[in-house]
């Protein structure tokens, strides 16, 4: 029996590992102990699973103490993305085996300090990036793994979040760069790593531009020059465009879960922090191109306020060429679309369509498939590692930080400068 600590009782924890923790595999899989800085959650997490009862609760501060009463061998970080590496670190020292929500850190030198942590340590770090697990992406890999396209030469990959999903991250903590490395890194580490992985290789040089066209106090969509507006009790609401595209009832953000803010569950935690706050200082655009360290290269985009939901994709090599499209969350998008498929283009020859049979769950049917490999019996045929360690999560991360850097500083900046820096580590070239 396998015992756990779940370090962050937030809803990513309730429904991704909770839930299904307690009854899918709770025949191997024990949840020990509970850890957040607000009691509340504790509480919410109760009412939500009563077998968390009897489960003991910590502060962040009593890390150690839940060590030892519990005898926890593995602890889940699903905290806020600038406590990760306060947990990874403390759950190293002890050779915890550590599973991170991506991103694993939110800058560059804090992935240097785990995986430099993780070299002394017993204990393994595992970043849960679920969107490797899509069918979709799978098959892409397994594409490129058999040679279909030959040697990558380059990727396009340009990725639309739409208006109340791209909202939802101005109107809390993610807004602030300290707190969640930006978009670039909160965001974009899901899609680098894919890149990554498909690629099997490292980024080695970004370039970007990036601006915040959208949100913030300058945008022309600002009802009124008003800070510390709260959508529920805001006086302009019916001039927000945003605000009314979004306020039917029936709306609900898939990430945030979101409910009545005049009475929220957690204390101090409001997810309606008003979108044209002049203290929002991150980016809402982005555009990028990276060198990998064998020579592919990607061109990158992502937009936070889009009309639809969803991605175009491209990937060229020397023996052809792979297309695809994605339409997420079909419930808010007003038009008619087409099945996602992967267009595969030989050099030489005829146009071939796949058609790729999609799972229940969460990541087009991708977190199921996650959740086996973590509790349950991977598909030992697959022929692919799919789960990341801390190295993936680093390369993202250095991207992510990478690409605002170079916005703000107006270069390209070498990923190495990033994960080496003072420390003068090297990190190994091989499989992301």
């Amino acid at each position: 029996m396998k015992k756990y600590a779940i370090c962050g009782v937030s809803n990513r924890a309730l429904i991704m590992f909770i839930e299904p923790m307690l009854t899918t595999y709770a025949k191997e899989h024990q949840i020990v102990a509970l850890l957040d800085r607000d009691p509340l959650r504790f509480d919410v997490a109760v009412a939500q699973f009563p077998a968390l009862t009897q489960v003991p609760t910590y502060g962040p501060e009593e890390f150690e103490r839940m060590r030892q009463e519990t005898g926890a061998d593995t602890i889940i970080v699903t905290s806020r993305d600038d406590t990760h590496i306060d947990y990874i670190l403390a759950g190293l020292k002890h050779n915890l085996d550590v599973l991170s929500e991506k991103p694993m850190v939110t800058n560059a030198a804090d992935a240097v300090k785990v995986m430099e942590a993780e070299s002394r340590s017993k204990g393994k770090v595992t970043v849960l990036f679920n969107y490797r697990y899509n069918p979709i992406h799978l098959r892409i890999k397994e594409m490129i793994r058999d040679g279909k396209l030959g040697r990558i030469t380059s990727v396009d990959l340009n990725w639309y979040v739409d208006t109340f999903h791209g909202s939802s991250y101005f109107r809390r903590w993610n807004r602030n760069r300290e707190i969640s490395g930006g978009l670039s890194v909160h965001k974009s580490t899901h899609h680098l790593d894919l890149v990554n992985w498909w690629l099997d290789q490292q980024p080695e040089e970004v370039f970007a531009f990036g601006a915040l066209n959208y949100y913030g106090a300058n945008s022309e969509y600002n009802p009124a020059q008003v800070d510390g507006r709260y959508c529920e009790t805001c006086d302009v609401r019916e001039d927000c465009a945003y605000v009314m595209r979004w306020s039917s009832a029936d709306v609900r953000d898939d990430h945030l879960r979101a409910e009545d803010n005049t009475t929220p569950k957690y204390t101090n935690y409001r997810t309606d922090a008003c979108i044209f706050d002049s203290e929002i200082g991150i980016e809402d655009t982005y555009t990028a191109t990276i060198r990998y360290n064998q020579g592919a290269l990607l061109s990158y985009s992502i937009n936070f306020s889009a009309p639809y939901e969803g991605y175009r994709l491209a990937i060229n090599g020397t023996k052809g060429r792979i297309e695809s499209t994605e339409y997420h969350e079909p419930s808010r998008i007003s038009f008619p679309i087409p099945q996602q498929t992967i267009d595969y283009y030989p050099l030489f020859g005829a146009k071939e369509i796949i058609y790729v049979v999609r799972g229940e769950g969460g990541h087009g049917g991708g977190d199921p498939v996650l959740l086996n490999d973590l509790f349950g019996r991977p598909d030992k045929h697959r022929g692919d590692d799919i789960l990341a360690g801390s190295l993936a999560g680093a390369c993202s991360i250095a991207a992510g930080e990478a690409m605002w850097r170079s916005i703000q500083e107006h270069r390209s900046v070498p990923i190495q400068e990033l994960l080496a820096g003072s420390t003068g580590i090297r990190p190994i070239i091989h499989s992301v």
